[in-house]
């Protein structure tokens, strides 16, 4: 959910623990990946599907592309998350249109027109491979539609602390739906991390703000017409269980992940998620809320790359 700051195929592994859940194998980042006070973001510019995208990479390796959250553009990532994922990937992040310096939006915003937007960067981007995807949250949304529409251009899929629409979905209680549609950092905290990881989550601001003030990342611009516009899109995604059924013909290997006491996605969807999608493997992160990849981001650059790199 939004801050306000200034061709492979590998084989998927199907035996899922008894409570639903998947261990992942954690190996040393090696010493190459880079702090967080070093990574920098170097927009390019490339129009595809009838707009302009703003977009940057770090890294060499296999192509990762990370989709954010509502409002969320590219300079709201954690850098400490991406010098992490940074080695051993080329990782992609963007502007979504209408946010940053990308241009407008080339349609009515809607979770699948989304999903056609990112296939046309990624043709350009990232010629002639599939990708590995990671969708944060509303990003998820937007993940889930690219591999239902364009699986040809996925090769693994990370759905992160998002739900799969429809009469599936559980929302967050009332009082955590309304402080996090709200601008407050306060509220973000709140919302996005339990107490004891608010500390955390004041560090990823810190981060942020840092990288922004230094020249390292792009100033962000979230137009509020952009905003309404990708939660207007929410609506229809809860009334329609299209999507959940199409899950269900999904042939790539999908990790499921969010944080245990997650309270503005509650775990229960990731769980739905993971019953959906053919051979999923569920992992709930310990004592980490809504933003957990933000909140221990050296431990899910592990968690991700144990997955992404799994060839058994």
């Amino acid at each position: 959910m939004p801050l306000r700051l200034c061709p492979r195929r590998r084989s998927r592994r199907t035996a899922l623990l008894a409570a639903g859940t998947i261990t992942l194998s954690l190996t040393a980042l090696p010493s190459t990946a880079a702090p967080a006070d070093e990574v920098r973001l170097s927009p390019e510019f490339t129009t595809a599907a009838g707009t302009t995208f703003a977009w940057a990479s770090l890294g060499d390796g296999p192509p990762l592309l990370l989709l954010n959250g509502t409002a969320s553009p590219m300079s709201e990532w954690d850098p400490a998350l991406l010098g992490a994922l940074a080695d051993g990937h080329r990782v992609l992040v963007f502007d979504y249109p209408g946010l940053g310096m990308s241009g407008a939006a080339p349609a009515r915003w809607s979770f699948s027109r989304a999903a056609d937007w990112v296939a046309d960067l990624l043709v350009t981007i990232a010629p002639g491979q599939p990708v590995d995807v990671v969708g944060w949250s509303m990003g998820g949304f937007i993940a889930q539609r690219l591999a239902v529409q364009h699986p040809a251009l996925v090769d693994r899929l990370v759905l992160a602390a998002t739900n799969p629409g429809g009469d599936a979905t559980v929302l967050g209680p009332r009082w955590v739906q309304e402080a996090d549609s709200g601008d407050d950092e306060t509220a973000y905290l709140r919302t996005n991390y339990p107490r004891a990881g608010q500390r955390a989550g004041e560090r990823f601001l810190n981060r942020l703000s840092d990288a922004v003030g230094s020249g390292r990342y792009p100033d962000e611009s979230v137009p509020a017409a952009t905003r309404r516009a990708m939660v207007r899109a929410e609506d229809p995604w809860l009334r329609s269980n299209v999507n959940l059924g199409e899950l269900q013909g999904l042939d790539i290997p999908t990790l499921i992940i969010t944080g245990a006491r997650d309270v503005i996605t509650p775990p229960v969807n990731s769980r739905r998620l993971a019953a959906a999608v053919p051979g999923a493997e569920l992992h709930l992160v310990p004592r980490a809320g809504h933003s957990f990849l933000f909140q221990q981001p050296i431990r899910t650059a592990r968690l991700l790359d144990a997955f992404l790199s799994d060839v058994g």
